[in-house]
């Protein structure tokens, strides 16, 4: 003690932040843990609602896919519940505003040929780019010049023959002003042209003071609040949780990640809009990406648990991203989600 009295209030300080970090992190970071393996027990029989996306790649609009790969798409969509493709015809440039002629040369062909193949099937123009503060340069969202020039590029893609807008802009800070303004904005001109207006959304804060943390020793931030998903999840008509990347090093953990993700999303938005939790099709191995760990039957039955028996019909999956995909990954998809529509 006497010791401990001697010491400057500098050196006190800093000892006392370290044991806290050593003893008190692990234990929220336990529970947590614990947690997320209770919640991916139980039975898991929900099945697709016909409402599921798939995101698709740059190639199907820039010239690199042909009449062959959209009739070799359409096969490999049947008996899914895809009703969406998402396809990246961005990005928007830092300013809102998008070259399309330059960007995507082949946009109105790929609207046109999806149309034929599968008449069924929506096609949402996937629009994003990087986002300040995280990202410098990067979009400006608080910049009502950068939201309208956004709002234009979004009318220049539906005049392609595009059935939706679906914005993957990131990372979107909680609470962010900026973007809720650009959704207001966008979604009068969706609404006056009867298509839907889509996001692809952070995942939620998995407990309290997390995403605090995490941007105070980062600068970087990663979940929302409740409140901040919900409202934007009433802004839209669709919304998709990107619950992929989320640093769980083991399937069960992960799984259950999902299934708390599902629940906490489930209650914040409104029975009108559709809900889609993302679903990893693809591999890989890296901090916030543990291959073994985050796969697509993990993510299937997480999503199931954390549904359970609710009878919510604006449900659904999104398959991230084509080009990635195994035929593993479709078949795990198509026996665990889609078996009652093949």
């Amino acid at each position: 003690m006497k010791r401990w009295k001697s010491w400057s209030r500098r050196r006190r300080v800093l000892i006392s932040l370290a044991l806290a970090f050593v003893l008190l992190i692990p234990l929220p970071l336990g529970a947590l843990a614990v947690s997320l393996r209770l919640a991916y027990t139980g039975d898991a029989t929900a099945l697709s609602r016909g409402k599921d996306a798939i995101w698709l790649g740059h190639a199907w609009v820039d010239g690199r896919k042909t009449d062959a790969d959209v009739t070799a798409l359409a096969k490999q969509l049947q008996g899914t519940g895809i009703r969406d493709l998402y396809v990246h015809t961005g990005p928007l440039e830092h300013d809102g505003s998008l070259p399309l002629a330059t960007v995507a040369p082949k946009a109105k062909w790929f609207t046109d040929a999806v149309h034929r193949a599968l008449p069924k099937v929506r096609v949402q123009a996937w629009l994003g780019d990087v986002l300040q503060p995280e990202k410098n340069p990067g979009m400006d969202l608080d910049d009502a010049a950068v939201r309208s020039r956004v709002n234009t590029s979004s009318e220049q893609v539906l005049d392609q023959g595009f059935d939706g807008i679906h914005f993957d802009v990131e990372p979107v800070r909680s609470g962010s002003k900026g973007f809720l303004a650009l959704l207001d904005q966008v979604h009068v001109m969706t609404a006056a042209r009867g298509v839907p207006l889509s996001v692809a959304a952070a995942q939620l804060n998995p407990a309290p003071g997390m995403n605090g943390l995490l941007v105070g020793v980062t600068g970087m931030s990663k979940w929302w609040t409740k409140e901040y998903f919900g409202a934007v999840a009433s802004r839209v008509e669709q919304i998709a949780v990107m619950s992929y990347d989320t640093w769980t090093p083991l399937e069960s953990l992960y799984g259950g990640y999902v299934a708390q993700q599902t629940e906490m999303a489930l209650e914040v938005t409104p029975a009108h809009v559709d809900l889609l939790m993302g679903l990893p099709f693809y591999w890989e191995d890296n901090f916030s990406h543990r291959g073994s760990a985050e796969t697509v039957q993990a993510a299937i039955r997480g999503a199931q648990l954390g549904l359970g028996t609710s009878k919510r019909e604006n449900f659904g999956l999104a398959l991230y991203v084509d080009f990635a995909a195994t035929p593993e990954h479709w078949a795990t998809y198509r026996d665990t989600w889609c078996s009652d529509l093949s």
